[in-house]
């Protein structure tokens, strides 16, 4: 089979494609088919300068992908040969990620796909999808659960909504029932969160945010999923409501941050980190099973009409497709290993 491999840290030129034999799965693994694979941040951060090649030799990038079942192993009962599926965390302390054409892959990490979702939405899901999701559900009095008429009668800030957490966690929002109002920085950007399903867009560039919030929201918001606490912490401070929450999953702008003190305190606000890598188990599996519930209802489409624009590479390119995602390619990068 086809695989992309790496066995050394270092800048896009260190992968290389290479002829591996697909492995057979063991015991509570399956074996899946890669038709598309997804690229995030992590995946060309660890490759140059985190991976874990002092355990494993060499290294198949990327955590996301969607594909068919092809092989099943002992002990596994919720998947069959031939299921649809998406897969999420492959390569998480594992070597085995999705870019290759068969990955062997722990069945918990495998969730069926719903007949009729493309792969390249099964693929965009993942690390985005399920990081929207835990940055929704960790608010002290919101709902630990997602699905619809969860978070009715709430508002909910996402900062950056162009980005793939920042889509997902609008669509996840607007399916829940929120309000939800988007920072974005440019009006092409506030065409593609509308698309997503924001109610409300505001330019950061243009308009000043506190004040275009606390318009739409005079109370506040009651959640915040936040790209860049290093840049804004202030400002979610200033347009929180009281007991809101301020989930961050990201180091943009900086490694530090700093908080208003009164604000903070007198609203009784909970700032929370997101790394998905890091939560338990139990996250991961309450993510999934509410993400796939929502691609039942269809509350997770890709592609520019839907807000998340989709650039394709071949498998052989996945160098390339890492360095877009380095360099900040608005919406979603795919590698397409197999036909659809």
């Amino acid at each position: 089979m086809k695989a992309i491999v790496y066995s050394s840290h270092g800048d896009s030129s260190v992968l290389s494609l290479a002829d591996r034999d697909p492995a057979d799965p063991g015991p509570g693994e399956v074996r899946v088919r890669i038709v598309v694979s997804g690229v995030n941040p992590t995946d060309w951060k660890a490759r140059a300068a985190t991976a874990r090649l002092d355990e494993f030799a060499e290294i198949v990038p990327d955590q996301d992908g969607a594909g068919i079942v092809d092989a099943v192993g002992e002990g596994v009962s919720h998947l069959t040969v031939g299921d649809r599926a998406w897969i999420y965390l492959a390569a998480h302390q594992r070597p085995t990620g999705t870019a290759q054409e068969y990955a062997v892959l722990p069945s918990e990490r495998v969730v069926r796909l719903p007949e009729g979702v493309d792969f390249a939405v099964g693929a965009s899901l993942g690390v985005p999808a399920m990081t929207a999701h835990r940055a929704l559900t960790v608010h002290e009095n919101g709902p630990a659960r997602l699905f619809p008429g969860a978070l009715a009668g709430r508002t909910v800030l996402v900062a950056g909504g162009a980005g793939a957490v920042g889509h997902a966690a609008i669509q996840l929002a607007h399916w829940a029932g929120a309000t939800v109002i988007t920072t974005v920085s440019s009006p092409a950007k506030a065409a593609l969160a509308t698309a997503a399903g924001a109610d409300h867009t505001v330019d950061y560039t243009r308009e000043d945010v506190v004040a275009r919030v606390r318009e739409i929201a005079p109370d506040g918001v009651d959640h915040v999923v936040e790209v860049s606490i290093a840049v804004n912490a202030a400002i979610d401070a200033a347009v929180a409501g009281n007991a809101a929450s301020i989930a961050y999953y990201a180091d943009d702008g900086g490694d530090t941050f700093s908080m208003p003190t009164r604000p903070s305190f007198a609203k009784n606000l909970r700032v929370q980190g997101v790394l998905l890598y890091t939560v338990t188990p139990a996250a991961w599996e309450a993510a999934a099973e509410d993400i796939t519930v929502a691609l039942h209802h269809g509350a997770l489409p890709v592609g520019e009409e839907a807000g998340l624009p989709l650039t394709w590479f071949p498998l052989e390119e996945t160098a390339a497709a890492h360095d877009a995602v380095q360099n900040a390619t608005v919406g979603k990068v795919l590698i397409r290993v197999a036909e659809m």
